[in-house]
């Protein structure tokens, strides 16, 4: 028997884990994406918009919008660039600190359903291997 190449393997993986997601983001409010923005936002703040299109691979006349409904529900806040005055920063507020705190405990007891079958350590190796992949 032969091996299933990566690609597939991973692809059938990320549309489980998109499957499971939707409903735990929708509950608290949020799609993929904007759950993509604010863990983003929690490593490092925007330097601008386009940057953070760029990082999270969005398109930039698409992210406006995404921003906007983020802003709305008071989970990000846009300041404009005191060293250049046409571009807006991006952060995280408190409350979307507190929102991605609360999806990704939601996320992670999801993955950790998901991984069941595995034992502990092959889970923490699967991780593990799994950032070293996705850092490159």
């Amino acid at each position: 028997m032969q091996r299933e190449d990566l690609g597939s393997l991973f692809g059938r993986i990320a549309r489980r884990l998109m499957l499971a997601e939707e409903p735990l983001l929708r509950r608290y409010g949020l799609s993929m994406w904007g759950y993509g923005v604010l863990a983003h936002l929690a490593k490092q703040p925007a330097a601008n918009q386009l940057a953070l299109a760029t990082a999270i691979g969005y398109d930039k006349s698409r992210l406006i919008t995404l921003l906007d409904e983020l802003a709305r529900d008071g989970l990000v806040i846009r300041e404009q660039d005191p060293a250049d005055r046409r571009n807006r920063q991006v952060r995280l507020t408190p409350a979307g600190e507190s929102r991605l705190a609360e999806v990704r405990a939601a996320v992670h007891a999801m993955e950790d359903e998901l991984l069941a079958e595995l034992s502990p350590a092959d889970r923490r190796s699967l991780i593990r291997m799994l950032t070293d992949l996705a850092d490159g």
